[in-house]
Parts: structure tokens; C-alpha cells; sequence
């Protein structure tokens, strides 16, 4: 079974950057999905970006985020750049262990197993 652990996040400026990490372990993880998501108190769970054979991003993200891997360390990353007090979220990896069908990334029901969530907190 696949285990994930955020880390990175934190308080931070309007304007400036942050690098979250997503730690897998329990397999082999050459060829996994990985998504990152937020949400705030009362909304619901927000899709981020994902990577699987490619890298997907919300509009949010578009621009400013970058979702990359570390197969050696088996390791996701979110470079965050440019943050905004909208981006103030806790943050959420997720495995799915099968191909993501197109334009399911979005879903956080698609998903397998969930990490315990980073915060990230953006001052104005």
C-alpha cells in the first residue's frame, strides 16, 4: 500500500515562493499519478495540478505552479511562485496507482490514497 507525506508549507508574503513535497512510499513508483489539491475550511477539495504521462494544471495554477517528480527519490514536488492570500489552503498529494482516463485528474474520487496535508499560509 502506498503511503504519502506532505511537507513544505508554511507562512509566507504575498509575492513570494514555496516548494511542497510529496513523499511516496510502499512501491514501486516509477510509473504513478500524483495530483496535488487544497481546500479551505468548508469548501471543497480544489484541484491543483497533476502529473502522470503529463503535467496538468488548474487555471489557478497556470503560470505559477510547477508540478515535477524525482523518480530516484520518489518524490513529488509544487513549486509555488508568486503566491497570492487566495492560494492560502491546507495541501493535499494523492496516488492513483492506474493511467489517469483524459480530463479525470480534476477528481479527487479518481484517486487511491491521500497524504495528511501541508498548510500554506499567504499574508497580505
Amino acid at each position: 500500500q502506498v503511503h504519502l507525506v506532505e511537507s513544505g508549507g508554511g507562512l509566507v508574503q504575498t509575492g513570494a515562493s514555496l516548494r511542497l513535497s510529496c513523499s511516496l512510499s510502499g512501491q514501486t513508483v516509477e510509473n504513478y499519478n500524483v495530483g496535488w489539491f487544497r481546500q479551505t475550511s468548508g469548501t471543497e477539495r480544489e484541484f491543483v495540478a497533476a502529473i502522470g504521462w503529463n503535467t496538468y494544471y488548474a487555471d489557478s495554477a497556470e503560470g505559477r505552479f510547477t508540478i515535477s517528480r524525482d523518480n530516484g527519490k520518489n518524490t513529488v514536488y509544487l513549486q509555488m511562485n508568486n503566491l497570492e492570500p487566495d492560494d492560502t489552503a491546507v495541501y493535499y498529494c494523492a496516488y492513483k496507482g492506474r493511467p489517469f482516463i483524459v480530463g479525470t485528474w480534476t477528481s479527487p474520487r479518481v484517486y487511491d490514497t491521500w497524504g495528511q496535508g501541508t498548510q500554506v499560509t499567504v499574508s497580505s
